[in-house]
């Protein structure tokens, strides 16, 4: 059976995200879709699957229902196909952020990072340099585990286990490091674009004090989807039980290595070596 994965998020006010959960989870269930939303008052994220029809319906319900009041009727969705549910069931959740990083200040609602497009990314790492001339710094905001399964040729990045670890990381960097981040062009990247959407922010913040910031618009699976693997190494970590994607946006076939920290990030990886997966 052929199963859409679709993948999304906004940043948007949503004054009593608690209210929502137990609607959300409830339509979802009648529509036949599973997967994880997370809620919060900066906005939605979510990981849905199922067949078709089903996500076809839960798109209109996230889109065009009053209940939602238009506030996501333009949210950028990606997607791919697999042959098989990699999830076993829906979980609406509510929490203080749709990605931690426990700096209140950086609100992606009210203000967005300068982004730019995959084509413009790939051109830029074809002549080496951005329109300006300016050599490119590119920065995966993911965690240490998801690095390891792939990423942008040269990349920098943290060695990170979790995302809110991302600004002590980066006000620590000093010496070769902190030189390497200065007048230079820096396009943060992730997975769908959501940390990226943060750390751009953050880097533009008086205290960090670098210039000449972007974000990698919805991310690596949005550049897998229009330019391929051009300048990028290995697959991409995504939190379900496909574990990773190629360039095509196919599931990996590759058994990897456990190197999460214990916890369900170890058991993703954990399914794809045939340990739990039944």
């Amino acid at each position: 059976m052929e199963i859409v994965n679709i993948a999304a998020y906004k940043f948007v006010g949503i004054p009593d995200a608690a209210s929502w959960r137990p609607i959300v989870k409830e339509r979802c269930e009648q529509i036949g879709v599973m997967g994880n939303i997370l809620l919060s008052q900066e906005g939605i994220n979510l990981f849905v699957a199922g067949g078709r029809g089903p996500v076809d319906e839960f798109l209109k319900y996230l889109k065009e229902d009053e209940f939602f009041a238009g506030r996501f009727a333009d949210i950028p969705i990606k997607e791919s196909i697999s042959d098989h549910q990699p999830f076993r069931r829906i979980v609406v959740r509510v929490k203080d952020e749709i990605i931690t990083m426990k700096h209140p200040m950086i609100d992606p609602a009210a203000v967005r990072a300068p982004a730019i497009d995959p084509q413009t990314l790939k051109a830029w790492l074809d002549q080496g340099h951005d329109d300006n001339g300016r050599e490119i710094v590119l920065l995966d905001t993911r965690n240490d585990y998801e690095v390891q399964i792939g990423t942008f040729d040269g990349a920098l990045h943290f060695g990170i286990d979790k995302f809110s670890e991302f600004p002590d990381a980066i006000m620590g960097t000093t010496g070769d490091t902190r030189e390497q981040l200065q007048n230079k062009t820096i396009v943060s990247f992730c997975t769908g674009g959501i940390r990226c959407e943060k750390a751009a922010l953050f880097l533009q913040e008086p205290a960090v004090g670098l210039a000449n910031v972007y974000q990698l618009d919805g991310g690596i699976l949005r550049y897998f989807e229009e330019v391929g693997d051009a300048h990028y190494k290995g697959e991409c970590f995504v939190f379900d039980r496909r574990v990773a994607l190629d360039s095509k946006l196919q599931e990996t076939t590759h058994e990897y290595e456990v190197t999460a920290p214990p916890g369900r990030n170890a058991d993703y990886l954990r399914w794809k070596a045939g340990q739990l997966r039944k």
